[in-house]
């Protein structure tokens, strides 16, 4: 998710260089948005590790 975050800001970049305000300001809102949900999700994980003392596992 992260890298979708770097993406979209990556475009956004781009976008205001070349002249599209409008288009920039649509990417910077999903690299904003995005980030928000990587956040939450980090946190949430790390409050799962505490109250449970185990990670999670991506295998099963």
């Amino acid at each position: 998710m992260l890298n979708y975050v770097i993406t979209f800001f990556i475009l956004a970049v781009l976008a205001a260089v070349f002249g599209f305000g409008g288009l920039a300001a649509d990417f910077a809102g999903i690299a904003k948005f995005l980030a928000g949900i990587f956040v939450l999700l980090f946190v949430a994980s790390l409050i799962y590790r505490l109250i449970t003392g185990r990670t999670v596992d991506p295998s099963r």
